[in-house]
């Protein structure tokens, strides 16, 4: 019982926690969130230890219970068949029970026996006869003792199987009660997560990352045959570029290179059952926003002669590849434009349009698929697509912020159609030759326009990740240290962020000398970075390490994509 109690009060304390935070308002501050979310999740851990025990002492009576159950039922077994055999025998214990109470008549007295026969009879015949009052006793008693044994324990069993049902409900309802208080919190902590993640993306912007194959974006660098002048130094590269789902431009263009006509290489990317042909004079209007009904209209047209004007990728690309772009961006027009009913945007945010047809080897792709659009379920689907993927294929249900699609899949882009490390990914996959395919993001002037980190300059990093793992309250003080806090709060420079953890009784690094890192080559998800330095190893999650370099390295390096390795030189 006092257990009980204990895990009741348990779980009020955290239900306390719960009301607490309820109330929070949610500033646009990344502080504010940070010391929300680090709040939230103390109160999810705490939920989770009050709930642990609940559970287990749940399973000790669940387990309990059912023994007791199970006993039960062999108990009224033996109980039934006792009864039964005590009615077999009734006819015989009725004769025991006439014969005990005949031989305690006789037996009281003895000296009528004693005038029937000679001494020695008399005595032989009371010995007899006593025992045999002993033994029909015994057996009666023992008759009556099982039955009252067998009553006994079946009323104890059945109120202990009473109270202990009680218990089990009672314990069903407060775990069930602390799980959905769990899911709440749960809840919680993913959307401020999310809004965590859109003050990362906005840093992402900044660097232009090209979406559209034929972009005049500038390409990210390859560093490895840069010198920043300086070493040994570090550079995180990503595989492709963000959103990758749908069609794979350079991908695709490396499909068809390899043989691959255009409906082999659409299936590749899209889940669909057929095509379909839709009236070519579909009118769409254009916008000069950045989505779909934003700005002003500026230009319209039929549904052939807008696809005319699509530049997406180069024209002088293999057929294959225009005829799969063709007919996945008319697609895509008429999905996200609902048959025209709403514009589009000209821009890569929805499609990249010219207001002069792009002519050539592109209109004529047009033609040959004129009309054609790809279907599931009788619905045109909403075929998105970028300029590389880094070797995998996502479905939209593994793209943050995005809603699960049927038509998305996930795939290994490459020849094999798997793969099993950074070199076999680099070698095989179909967009191997994309200037985005392999990239480490951003740069500094003073080091040869590269993205090359200095030993010191990661062990910050790992220094940044260890304090906020020791102490959340430091989050917000953990910014990048060569721009101003984004919110006008201080940021904390290296040296301090070291005299922190050492106030905390953690050694700081001074310098990163290696890094390793784990992958899901399945998956396409770089899991784990592991650094050694002057104060020895540590381990990270990918992702945990990704959002704070993304907050905490210099200038405007950067991280882009879930699958990412480490250069080291």
């Amino acid at each position: 019982m006092k257990r009980l109690l204990y895990f009741l009060a348990s779980f009020f304390v955290v239900l306390f926690f719960f009301l607490s935070f309820s109330n929070l308002a949610f500033g646009d501050r990344l502080d504010d969130i940070n010391k929300e979310i680090n709040e939230l999740t103390a109160a999810y851990n705490q939920s989770k230890a009050a709930t642990a025990p609940l559970e287990a002492e749940l399973n000790r009576i669940r387990a309990r219970v059912a023994f007791i159950e199970a006993d039960l039922i062999r108990k009224k077994q033996d109980i039934d068949t006792s009864y039964e055999k005590l009615e077999e025998q009734k006819e015989l214990i009725d004769q025991k029970i006439v014969r005990y109470y005949i031989n305690s008549y006789l037996n009281t007295c003895p000296m009528c026996s004693l005038l029937d026969s000679s001494f020695e009879e008399f005595i032989r015949s009371l010995a007899y006869q006593l025992a045999l009052i002993e033994r029909d006793k015994e057996e009666l008693i023992k008759f009556a003792l099982t039955i009252a044994d067998l009553e006994q324990k079946k009323a104890n069993l059945e109120a202990e199987n009473i109270k202990l049902a009680d218990a089990k409900g009672k314990l069903d309802k407060i775990v069930t009660e602390a799980k959905a208080y769990q899911a709440v919190l749960s809840s919680k902590i993913a959307q401020l997560t999310a809004k965590q993640q859109q003050i990362i993306n906005q840093r992402l912007t900044a660097l232009g990352i090209p979406r559209s194959a034929r972009t005049s974006a500038p390409a990210c660098v390859d560093d490895r045959t840069k010198d920043p002048g300086f070493g040994p130094r570090l550079a995180f590269f990503t595989y492709g570029v963000p959103n990758r789902t749908g069609l794979n431009q350079y991908g695709a263009r490396g499909r068809a290179e390899a043989g691959q006509n255009h409906d082999t290489i659409l299936r590749a990317y899209y889940s669909f059952d057929d095509y379909q042909n839709v009236d070519t004079n579909i009118n769409i209007k254009v916008n000069d926003g950045n989505g779909i009904n934003s700005g002003n209209i500026i230009w319209s047209g039929g549904l052939e002669e807008y696809v005319k004007r699509i530049y997406e990728v180069p024209e002088n690309w293999p057929t294959e590849t225009l005829k799969a772009q063709v007919i996945a961006a008319r697609s895509y027009a008429i999905a996200a434009t609902n048959n025209g009913t709403n514009s589009i945007c000209a821009n890569q945010h929805c499609q990249v349009f010219q207001t002069n047809p792009k002519g050539g080897g592109w209109e004529q792709a047009v033609n040959d698929t004129s009309g054609r659009v790809m279907v599931q379920g009788g619905q045109i689907i909403k075929a998105w697509y970028s300029s590389t993927h880094g070797g995998y294929v996502f479905p939209t249900s593994e793209l943050p912020g995005w809603s699960a699609t049927s038509w998305t899949k996930h795939a290994t882009d490459t020849t094999t159609g798997n793969t099993s490390g950074f070199g076999d990914l680099s070698a095989n996959a179909y967009d191997k030759d994309s200037p985005w395919f392999y990239c480490d993001w951003g740069s500094r002037s003073q080091y040869n326009k590269t993205a090359w980190l200095k030993q010191e300059e990661v062990a910050d990093i790992v220094n940044v990740i260890l304090l906020a793992q020791t102490d959340s309250s430091t989050k917000e003080k953990l910014y990048q240290v060569d721009k101003p806090h984004p919110y006008g709060g201080e940021v904390w420079n290296e040296d301090r962020v070291k005299s922190e953890l050492r106030n905390r009784g953690i050694t700081p690094f001074n310098t990163i000398s290696s890094v390793s890192v784990g992958a899901d080559f399945g998956a396409g998800r770089t899991t784990s970075i592991n650094v050694s330095g002057d104060q020895g190893s540590k381990g990270f999650s990918g992702s945990e390490f990704k959002d704070w370099f993304n907050l905490r390295a210099p200038a405007n390096i950067q991280i882009v994509g879930p699958l990412y390795n480490v250069e080291i030189q």
